[in-house]
């Protein structure tokens, strides 16, 4: 007899569910988010199970690979597919989602998910990390500006960026102002924290690209650095996964919504499907490739055409698609970049 298993995964309790091939409840309970307390009652109660499904989530990865290492055939599914699922359930509870996952399994009503590796998700947090560090950076100058707009002092740019500005300031025009001119201070000590920790980073970063064969080609695509190449390295983890390239670019959410029911079809802006990290850095990618680097490229002609057609915008990101099609190719192929107009010819 076939058994199928759902995991409803929370912080303290999971709730497990275990059905036969014809959709009988056979065993349920509430166990600790433990693996190997998974695995004993898995045991114990289905012996060997065809599937075991879990839902996307915090916990999700950890789980994952603890009991796929104790042998568990445990799958994947995206939390937004299990919900459509699930949503026909009247009472949403832990039990219900337990036994709604379980049949899901029993069904095949699913798509697996790839789990990235142990590297990837490191490179992840290390990007995350950054991120944070500049969004931060970005708070403290906007409330040093705002702080002085009130007191009729304007933060206007000035050569030799925002430090050089802030000591005029300080110099200057909060000279007068002992109790403002020390805050300000305070928040430019915090900055200058802030910005040796983001350098930290940054020389970690660039030290994993360069030790990467892979993003040390990618680094050799005009407008893409050490950030973007190894932000799409571990987004993408296993080139095997996408048959085509372009599946890439959907992946990542840089393909039109499109509707279409009855005499109504109609493309929309793109999904934002997938890491959004990851489509911000190929953004940035694309405005240098398109405003910055001087050596003409089949890839930035072609990006180009579309901005005197539809507008900056909208061509960045079609760059940005094509950017990470492009370098999916590379990756499969192990080819460099190609500058001429065959370099876009196979994408």
């Amino acid at each position: 007899m076939r058994k199928y298993v759902g995991l409803d995964v929370s912080m303290e309790e999971t709730a497990v569910c275990i059905v036969d091939e014809d959709g009988r409840i056979l065993a349920e309970r509430k166990v600790a988010t433990l693996p190997e307390v998974i695995f004993s009652f898995i045991r114990d109660r289905a012996g060997t199970a065809d599937r075991v499904g879990l839902e996307t989530g915090p916990l999700a990865v950890w789980l994952w690979k603890e009991l796929k290492a104790l042998g568990v055939p445990v799958i994947c599914i995206d939390a937004r597919h299990a919900k459509a699922g699930l949503s026909m359930m009247i009472n949403k509870t832990d039990r219900n989602d337990a036994v709604g996952l379980a049949q899901i399994m029993r069904t095949g009503w699913f798509r697996q998910l790839h789990v990235k590796s142990g590297p990837s998700h490191l490179t992840r947090a290390l990007l995350t990390s950054r991120g944070l560090m500049v969004g931060m950076r970005g708070d403290i100058d906007n409330q040093i500006r705002g702080l002085l707009k009130t007191f009729g002092i304007l933060f206007s740019k000035r050569v030799g960026g925002f430090m050089k500005r802030a000591e005029e300031l300080l110099s200057g025009e909060l000279n007068t102002s002992l109790e403002l001119s020390r805050l300000v201070e305070t928040l430019l000590k915090a900055r200058a924290e802030i910005q040796s920790r983001i350098r930290d980073l940054d020389r970690d970063l660039m030290r994993q690209a360069k030790a990467s064969e892979v993003c040390r080609r990618f680094m050799g695509v005009p407008g893409v650095g050490p950030v973007t190449a190894l932000s799409v390295w571990a987004a993408i983890d296993d080139p095997g996964r996408f048959a085509r390239s372009s599946s890439v670019g959907a992946y990542l959410g840089l393909t039109p919504r499109r509707y279409a029911s009855g005499e109504v079809d109609r493309s929309g802006r793109i999904s934002k499907c997938g890491d959004r990290e990851v489509r911000t850095h190929l953004y940035e990618a694309a405005n240098v490739l398109m405003t910055r680097i001087r050596k003409p490229s089949a890839l930035q002609d072609w990006g180009l055409r579309i901005a005197r057609r539809s507008g900056f915008k909208k061509a960045k990101v079609a760059v940005a698609r094509k950017l990470s099609i492009v370098l999916h190719r590379m990756w499969r192929d192990g080819s460099e970049f190609r500058w001429s107009p065959a370099a876009a010819a196979h994408t």
